[in-house]
């Protein structure tokens, strides 16, 4: 089979460099050899992209891949397969596996994994203490040495300041940033969903939005202490993104995600789609779910360039995982088959800029976390360096069915949902890697 690949016709988007035009891309070689009009095919293989955008491939700050030591949830083999169904072909995978990524050791034996069975690019995050339990810092020097690509101890909050200042001062060294789920443990500790009217008429626990800008707070003035690179995951509160932006209007190194999930749902959402109240388990995650208020200041913030990426947390489980009281359900959301759609829907809408979420999707995280600096390519269409590409119909409608989905995690809360915008082909490392049954060749 030739290895030649012509794009043709496609509104081609490259947010980096500002380009958007209607234009044909040649693949050969296993790069972009050229974006112009009217390229022809020369025994190269054809797909048909008019009325789709054609971008750089999607790149994941934050994927859950649940192995090691989860794999009933999901594997590096299943969930780097849903990521790429997902137009995601480069992803940075959480450090909650078992054994934790906290040592080099435990590193190279996930990058053998990841070596064997993943279909995307797969970036490890380090953990930032041993264990992910919040006593001793990990072997940071050794983390970086292995190539992780940033530090996180993820939904495990480091909640003593004086270990966080000391990692930050490390981490800062070593020049890897921190990705920490602000979270303060004592306000939000039994909280199953957001606190609130929603809450209180369901009779569930509630966590405060207090929870999370306490610890933004708190973070933000460790990173003016330290100058460590600071990544605040999944932001989820109008206020923690007021803080944000006034850090960021001061110049500090900090840097922000926020979910599809949280730019798509409401606490709205645990009532399930009927009339009576469902406590749906699969709109449990966190931090949680919030008010409609909040989901519009995360869209005004990512219009806006305040957050810098779209991140999914992705978060596959079991059946069983779900299947159990609300307060009892395990958090998190299978997503990052969803995450493309769900944004794009939002666009059709007219609450998100269709350039800013291409951005937040592509060239933002590529530099959030340095990825641009490993994989020149990443986030960008650059002839003769990027190799990954994604082709989008952005008006295609059609209906989440968690049966079809490749990741072993079916637990959405977007079962039955009408979404417009769908991935029809993904070039990675510049060879056609997933092509949807009945796209146009």
């Amino acid at each position: 089979m030739s290895d030649r690949i012509l794009l043709r016709g496609g509104r081609v988007i490259d947010p980096g460099a500002k380009f958007d035009a209607v234009r044909d891309v040649l693949v050969a070689g296993g790069v972009v050899v050229r974006i112009a009009d009217g390229i022809e095919p020369d025994g190269a293989r054809v797909v048909d992209a008019a009325g789709c955008i054609v971008a750089p491939g999607f790149v994941d700050l934050h994927t859950h891949l649940r192995e090691p030591g989860f794999e009933q949830k999901g594997t590096i083999a299943t969930e780097t397969l849903a990521a790429l169904r997902g137009g995601f072909t480069t992803v940075c995978a959480m450090p909650n596996t078992s054994p934790a990524p906290d040592s080099a050791p435990a590193v190279e034996a996930i990058r053998d994994i990841i070596e064997r069975d993943a279909r995307v690019r797969v970036f490890q995050i380090g953990c930032v203490t041993r264990r992910r339990e919040g006593k001793d810092l990990a072997e940071l020097s050794e983390l970086a040495a292995s190539g992780c690509i940033a530090l996180s101890d993820d939904g495990n909050p480091v909640a003593n300041a004086r270990l966080m200042r000391h990692a930050m001062e490390l981490a800062a060294a070593l020049g890897l940033p921190i990705s920490e789920h602000c979270d303060e443990p004592e306000l939000s500790h039994g909280g199953s969903m957001n606190e609130g009217r929603v809450s209180e008429r369901l009779g569930l626990p509630g966590q405060p939005v207090a929870a999370e800008t306490a610890a933004i707070a708190r973070n933000i003035a460790l990173c003016e202490t330290t100058g460590a690179r600071l990544h605040i995951a999944h932001v989820t509160t109008a206020r923690g993104l007021e803080l944000v932006a006034e850090a960021k209007s001061r110049g500090l190194p900090l840097t922000c995600e926020v979910t599809p999930s949280h730019l798509f749902l409401t606490e709205e959402a645990v009532f399930g789609a009927g009339q009576e109240p469902a406590y749906d388990t699969n709109a449990k995650i966190n931090p949680p779910l919030r008010t409609e208020a909040d989901r519009r200041a995360l869209l005004a913030g990512l219009n806006a360039g305040i957050i810098d990426a779209i991140a999914t947390d992705h978060a596959p489980h079991a059946i069983e995982d779900k299947l159990q009281e609300f307060d009892d359900a395990a958090f998190g959301i299978s997503c990052i088959e969803t995450a493309v759609a769900s944004v794009l829907t939002l666009v059709e809408r007219g609450e998100l800029d269709l350039a800013a979420a291409l951005r937040a999707l592509t060239v933002n995280p590529a530099r959030v976390f340095g990825i641009g600096t490993r994989d020149p390519g990443a986030g960008r269409l650059e002839p003769g360096v990027s190799r990954d590409l994604v082709v989008l119909d952005p008006s295609a409608s059609w209906t989440v069915e968690p049966a079809a989905m490749a990741s072993k995690g079916k637990n959405t809360p977007l079962a039955g949902a009408r979404l417009t915008g769908q991935v029809r082909a993904v070039i990675f490392d510049g060879a056609l890697a997933y092509e949807l049954e009945g796209a146009r060749v």
